[in-house]
């Protein structure tokens, strides 16, 4: 019976960090600054925890039965917890209210199991071993929760499902309990089917958890959804509308089949008609293979060499037919090489120089993304710009993002290169903004490839005329130990959006 218990622990802390898991990972998805999120979220589970086992010792009669009713509301609550965020997003007035009360009662009710444990186990083992078992088992499991969660769960079940199963879990645990205790524990019908009930939805949200995330899916975004896929990395999903494919990361339009032409055409014609004869092309970002499809119209060009982190991205655009015809099967040509790894460490380990690179990353919302756009970073893309070449960086809007985007131009100039910011109107976004870095005196080319549908010399003039409302502001310098950006990012956004 002891060993038993003690395989509970190890279920129940396994549970728990799963719990906070989702609930962190899930902000980040919905909210944004992903450090913020985890750290929030992170500092009131476990704040939460700590009132949990404090009010623990308030209990001091039927302990048994206390625990398995905790471990059904851990259950029913921790397992529904994904489901509710989702579904309730586009909803609720204020979001985080909902998530941190949510996050807080789950942490309680987790910080009640183990204090409820070890006073049922007291008599069954000595004080000493008592504890060092308990948090072995406890250790050990949030251990396995660490490694499950990116590695297995997330990319294999999703969040939803996660929640779901895990919550089976802990119902699971309550049973068990009962099963041991069953003389013991008053009500014991009533518990059985409370058990039986709470089982049976957590089963049935298993099961549908698809169905439920299409369903909060279509009420978070305007279009059908025809694809949707969490990944280690990011969610992503594709929506359709009549003569429109757009593509979605972690909620945050990418591109629309309407308009993305004129800004790949923008990202990559500005600068690589300018460098004579490019043959070897570099493509940080860019998994969609539009970047790509634009470059391999350059009959000159030899080679690219696409770094995208996450695999599943470009898988989809390489194999989803209606993608492969958008991007003109560009993945799928012999001079395109994929590799799929941090464009960082790529380009730290990379000793090859290259005349063109197109800088594609989304936007710096959050930490992971702004190290990208830092001084450490752009020192590695100097390196692999050839002495006559140049490369482009995406720098998100200089209308919205004034200060974002004349922070990303001083940042790359820090480094040694000269920058030539410009600007392009695309529908979906507004007007936005990218910098060419060379480390010549960069040209605009008086000719472009005949058949672009947006880039001409007109066009491309205008884009380097920036209006009073864009002009230049004072920024400071995005470094690693900083990431200035990143704040800068979150408080013109908000502002816009809100």
């Amino acid at each position: 019976m002891a060993f038993i218990l003690l395989l509970s622990v190890f279920i129940i802390a396994t549970c728990g960090l799963v719990y906070e898991l989702i609930a962190s990972t899930l902000a980040s998805y919905l909210l944004g600054d992903s450090v913020t999120q985890f750290s929030t979220v992170i500092g009131v589970y476990l704040s939460s925890m700590g009132i949990g086992s404090y009010l623990s010792k308030y209990i001091n009669k039927n302990l048994t039965a206390v625990f398995i009713q905790v471990e059904l509301l851990v259950g029913l609550v921790g397992g529904c917890s994904a489901a509710l965020l989702f579904s309730l997003f586009e909803y609720v007035h204020s979001f985080q209210v909902l998530l941190y009360s949510l996050v807080f009662i789950t942490g309680t009710l987790v910080g009640l199991e183990i204090p409820l444990l070890m006073r049922i186990l007291k008599g069954q083992l000595e004080f000493k071993d008592l504890v060092s078992q308990i948090f072995t088992f406890d250790y050990i499991g949030a251990l396995l929760a660490s490694l499950l969660f990116p590695l297995v769960l997330v990319p294999h079940l999703g969040l939803i499902r996660s929640a779901f199963m895990f919550g089976i879990l802990n119902v699971l645990v309550a049973i068990v309990t009962m099963h041991l205790f069953k003389e013991d524990v008053p009500w014991i019908r009533l518990m059985r089917g409370s058990a039986a009930l709470v089982l049976a939805g957590l089963v049935l949200g298993f099961v549908y958890s698809d169905k439920l995330m299409s369903i909060a899916e279509a009420s978070t975004y305007p279009d059908t959804v025809i694809y949707a896929k969490s990944t280690p990395y990011q969610r992503i999903v594709m929506t359709s509308a009549p003569q429109d494919l757009r593509l979605f990361l972690n909620g945050n339009l990418q591109f629309s089949s309407r308009d993305e032409y004129r800004y790949h055409e923008a990202l990559v014609h500005v600068g690589l008609q300018s460098v004579p004869n490019p043959r070897n092309v570099l493509v940080l970002g860019g998994g969609d293979g539009m970047a790509v499809r634009e470059i391999l119209k350059h009959d000159s060009v030899q080679s690219v060499v696409l770094v995208d982190l996450d695999g599943a991205m470009t898988d989809l655009f390489e194999s989803n037919p209606k993608l492969v015809e958008m991007n003109a099967a560009a993945l799928k040509s012999p001079k395109v090489k994929v590799i799929n790894g941090d464009a960082f460490r790529w380009l730290k380990e990379n000793r090859e120089e290259f005349d063109f690179i197109a800088v594609d990353f989304p936007d710096p919302s959050n930490y992971s993304i702004g190290k990208l756009y830092s001084t450490a970073f752009y020192k590695l893309l100097y390196r692999a710009v050839g002495a006559q070449g140049v490369a482009v960086v995406q720098s998100t809007s200089p209308y919205v993002a004034r200060k974002s985007f004349w922070c990303i131009d001083r940042t790359i100039r820090t480094v040694g290169f000269q920058t030539t910011p410009y600007h392009a109107f695309v529908p979906s976004f507004g007007e936005w903004g990218f910098i060419v870095a060379s480390k010549q005196p960069f040209r605009a080319a008086d000719r472009f490839l005949p058949g672009l549908k947006f880039v001409t010399p007109r066009t491309a003039e205008q884009m380097l005329q920036f209006p009073p409302d864009m002009q230049p502001v004072t920024t400071e310098v995005n470094k690693l130990n900083n990431q200035v950006l990143v704040r800068y990012f979150e408080e013109e956004w908000s502002a816009y959006l809100h």
